[in-house]
């Protein structure tokens, strides 16, 4: 690829930024018409793609996905999926994973056949592929802001663990004003943001109201 086409794609081609506005779309779905503006409105959102129907790892991660759902139900997190594929070859495949695994796939699919959606997120990643989305997932949450983004390549399934971890690690940072540290779970410490000034440095290790290892490093149990 030139330059000149690398650099008119990096014009074209929105910038998804942490803590940004996500682009807005409106788009068919295997429920209907969906603008993501105006879906659950009040739930955080999972939207991710996979490369395309009817393929193993993706069957896996669909079952994966549906079998976490009252795991994110209760943490009011929608589901909603993405592929450059056709309504009917979703509704197929569904019936097909319904047939054979009784799984029921209870989130609605983009039919992204434009690419549209794919275009606006970053999904399609040509030198894995010009016509399928790499397994992307993009924790949205209720103001439409994008919190965090994990990429995997078309040959590795997603880690289900970490997707949920990485939405308890949200969700908990938001409720109580803190950080989460390294392989956190819930029910770990947490870590306590760090002084931005002398004074408020001082305070940190003379209250010892948290475990404090040093000025700049403290935890605290929920």
């Amino acid at each position: 690829m030139n330059e000149d086409i690398q650099n008119r794609r990096s014009i074209e081609e929105p910038r998804l930024q942490l803590n940004g506005p996500v682009p807005d779309f409106t788009a068919k779905t295997t429920h209907g018409e969906i603008k993501l503006s105006a879906w659950e409105q009040d739930k955080w959102i999972i939207l991710f793609s996979h490369p395309a129907d009817f393929t193993p790892v993706c069957t896996t991660e669909f079952m994966a996905f549906a079998k976490l759902r009252k795991e994110l139900e209760q943490r009011q997190v929608a589901l909603l999926g993405n592929s450059i594929d056709s309504i009917y070859s979703h509704i197929a495949w569904v019936r097909n994973i319904k047939q054979n695994f009784d799984v029921e796939i209870y989130f609605p699919i983009i039919a992204d056949l434009d690419m549209k959606v794919a275009k606006l997120y970053g999904m399609i990643h040509e030198p894995s592929s010009d016509t399928a989305a790499v397994r992307s997932v993009f924790f949205i949450d209720p103001e439409r802001k994008l919190r965090a983004m994990i990429h995997y390549p078309l040959n590795v399934g997603r880690n289900f663990d970490e997707i949920l971890r990485v939405v308890d690690a949200l969700q908990t940072a938001d409720q109580h004003g803190v950080a989460c540290p390294a392989d956190w779970r819930p029910g770990d410490p947490v870590i306590v943001p760090p002084p931005t000034t002398t004074a408020e440095a001082e305070n940190v290790v003379m209250e010892g109201k948290d475990d404090v290892t040093d000025w700049y490093f403290a935890r605290r149990s929920l």
